[in-house]
């Protein structure tokens, strides 16, 4: 048996003034993909699992972009044609799966997810199982679930599970095969923004539970993924989303949709975060009496498509004189250049961050020393454990009681990595800052003695509610407190 994989993951903040070109994307073709093996990606885990099972993975294409804004319409046009060329010329094959992400925009196409799932189902046949895997912020469609005969979003937040639901996507379609059925997608949708709210805990971790026991519960239900949307979009499909994938039938798979939606409805009161200025954390932070405090600053996420160099949160750490502290890592990859050109050992004036726009915080002027330097290419030990990523040149500064790492490439901070590649032990500070919204859990949620949340101006804040929707023609709560689900 021959599994084809193949997929194009973004997820797209369409709120982010540039749009997102073919460059921005990394695209492994081939077997290049088999890079993949044994990390924990959704890449990864399908290849892994059709291994195990004695299967032929078929690799095509895989691209992934740091969510950012739109993709251009060329960029998605060149990589949607090369993967369905590279899957012609691999056809006949038994099966496919798909690695998406579940929020992907397209300039003049709104749902990239099902403008690729349907495709390449009118490239293989109806004949064919598509089963897809997808991070569970995806604002998915119906029309997508039509070209796919399973759905799987990773239980989990932060998604230390990627690898295990791609595993499930190809052990569905070996299923399908062996007992000549097909399952009924059915994707139900709740009128409601979630602000991101991790799994590991709170109302977050009681909705996983409850959706997971509705799906241990029955034996038609295959899956019943819990999406939790992405509200930095402005599309006709944003929301939360319950899927059901069901050997009983649309009715079936329907049903238990609707069962799940209902539950969440009545519970959404639960997932209103709390949102403290970066003034507001850093004093929480000082009055902790377990260290280390770990200080995430969720409204300049990367991982949300945020420009990664917002000032608000380390400005605070500076003025409130913090001793023992780092922060960890502001993206400003002119800074780190004129720290490897002056070297380890030079003090220099920068002036840091503050460079995308108003926002996120106005540049730092700082006269720091350059303590030490890196190219900043790590393997990631918390989420996607295995897998190769590159921050660009790293370089450490210090200023008073502070270590301040500076980084070159987008990304949010998933694990102690990056301070670790420029000599800092973060389990030894007393304050540790870092920009992400939940994945970071992953990384130090073990090391942390307490974890604070700084929610200053960005284009990822908790305040969801501010983000105006133009393309959605039903009310959506919080930000329309009138909002009705039946």
């Amino acid at each position: 048996m021959r599994i084809a994989i193949a997929g194009i993951v973004h997820e797209t903040n369409t709120y982010v003034r540039d749009q997102t070109q073919i460059g921005d994307f990394k695209i492994l073709r081939g077997e290049q993909m088999l890079k993949l093996c044994g990390t924990q990606t959704q890449s990864g885990g399908a290849i892994d699992t059709c291994i195990a099972l004695g299967i032929t993975p078929v690799p095509i294409l895989q691209s992934f972009a740091q969510p950012s804004g739109k993709v251009s319409a060329e960029a998605y046009s060149t990589m949607k044609s090369e993967l369905l060329e590279r899957l012609a010329q691999e056809m006949p094959v038994e099966g496919v799966f798909l690695d998406l992400h579940g929020a992907g925009s397209v300039d003049g196409c709104l749902d990239l997810e099902a403008d690729l799932a349907e495709d390449v189902r009118r490239l293989v046949g109806e004949a064919i199982p598509i089963t897809a895997a997808f991070d569970l912020h995806g604002n998915v469609t119906q029309r997508m679930a039509d070209a796919l005969n399973g759905v799987f979003a990773c239980y989990e937040y932060p998604h230390i599970d990627m690898h295990e639901r791609a595993g499930d996507a190809v052990r569905l379609i070996c299923d399908m095969i062996e007992h000549d059925y097909r399952p009924s997608v059915i994707v139900e949708t709740v009128p409601m923004l979630m602000p991101t709210t991790t799994t590991f805990e709170g109302a977050g971790k009681a909705l996983r539970d409850q959706v997971r026991q509705v799906e241990l519960d029955d034996p038609q239900v295959i899956n019943v993924s819990m999406f939790h949307g992405f509200p930095y979009a402005d599309v006709p499909h944003v929301g939360c989303h319950i899927v059901v994938t069901s050997r009983a039938g649309e009715d079936h798979a329907r049903a238990l949709a609707k069962k799940v939606g209902l539950e969440l409805w009545a519970q959404r009161e639960s997932f209103r975060a709390l949102s403290l200025s970066a003034e507001e954390a850093v004093q929480a932070a000082q009055a902790a009496a377990k260290r280390p405090v770990v200080i995430n600053e969720t409204s300049d996420n990367c991982g949300g498509g945020t420009p990664g160099d917002g000032t608000h949160l380390l400005r605070a750490m500076l003025e409130a004189n913090l001793d023992n502290a780092c922060f960890g890592f502001i993206v400003d990859p002119k800074v780190a250049n004129q720290a490897h050109q002056a070297g380890v050992g030079s003090s220099i004036h920068v002036e840091l961050g503050g460079k995308y726009d108003d926002l996120h915080g106005e540049p730092l002027q700082l006269d720091v020393y350059v303590k030490a330097l890196h190219d900043g290419r790590c393997v990631m030990q918390g989420l996607a454990k295995g897998a190769r990523i590159n921050y660009g040149k790293l370089a450490r500064l210090q200023v008073e009681g502070m270590d301040i790492v500076v980084g070159s490439e987008r990304s949010q901070t998933f694990d102690p990595e990056p301070f670790l590649a420029v000599g800092i032990e973060v389990s030894s500070k007393d304050y540790v800052a870092l920009k992400s919204s939940n994945h970071f859990r992953a990384g130090f949620e073990a090391i942390a003695g307490t974890i604070i949340t700084a929610d200053p101006p960005g284009l990822t804040t908790h305040h969801i509610e501010i983000f105006e929707k133009t393309l959605c023609t039903q009310p959506l709560w919080p930000q329309d407190e009138h909002a009705s689900y039946a």
